[in-house]
């Protein structure tokens, strides 16, 4: 209970003090019982107190939490709900996300880097599975917090998940970059309150994904 203080009763014995604000429906089973004691311990015994009343004010408080805990827990479900359904609009189709797994299909894919420094030169490799190089691009002077854009558009290539690295240098010192690469969404689940959307190589947490389509 919210204590604020106490004082000594006539005959010495100490009275805990509480904040008149204190919502009851707070209150366990021994509070709750100290304090139907202490009513009537204390009550004026020409003008008794209606100890009834505190039992029914406590017990609809109560009763109005439980209801309200309820309609939040209900209203959570709902939106959790309805963002997965609402998410499943995405299978089939293909989606950007912070990764560097790309899906080529027909020759071409798409992948985005961002530098989180400037650099003097950045150089984007696609592999395949056995670590070939199927394609490189090189750009200059490229800045911080800048999205830079790979285009692949090679009908030789075949179908599949290809691997992204990218190198970026400022005066020979390795520069940190952010890859968003194209993935194509097979599915979608939950996993406990997050959702994920399920692709070939793997799942993608839905805050991970940045377009859809392209």
């Amino acid at each position: 209970m919210a204590e604020i203080g106490s004082i000594e009763s006539i005959t010495g014995d100490t009275i805990k003090i509480f904040d008149a604000n204190y919502d009851n429906s707070e209150m366990d089973q021994e509070d709750f019982l100290k304090v139907l004691l202490a009513q009537y311990q204390y009550q004026d015994p020409f003008e008794t107190q209606d100890v009834s009343k505190l039992i029914d004010d406590t017990v609809k408080l109560q009763e109005l939490k439980v209801m309200q805990e309820f309609e939040d827990s209900v209203n959570m479900l709902n939106s959790n709900d309805t963002l997965f359904f609402n998410t499943t609009n995405l299978i089939d189709k293909t989606v950007l996300y912070e990764g560097d797994l790309t899906y080529v299909s027909n020759g071409t894919t798409e992948v985005e880097f961002i530098p989180n420094s400037d650099a003097d030169q950045a150089i984007l490799y696609l592999y395949d599975q056995e670590g070939q190089i199927i394609s490189t691009q090189e750009f200059r002077d490229v800045k911080a917090d800048t999205s830079y854009t790979f285009t692949l558009n090679d009908p030789e290539v075949a179908d599949g998940y290809y691997q992204v690295s990218v190198v970026a240098k400022l005066d020979n010192e390795p520069i940190t970059t952010t890859i968003y690469s194209t993935a194509l969404i097979t599915g979608i689940e939950k996993d406990g309150n997050e959702i994920l959307a399920i692709y070939e190589e793997g799942a993608i947490p839905i805050s991970s994904i940045e377009r859809i389509g392209g």
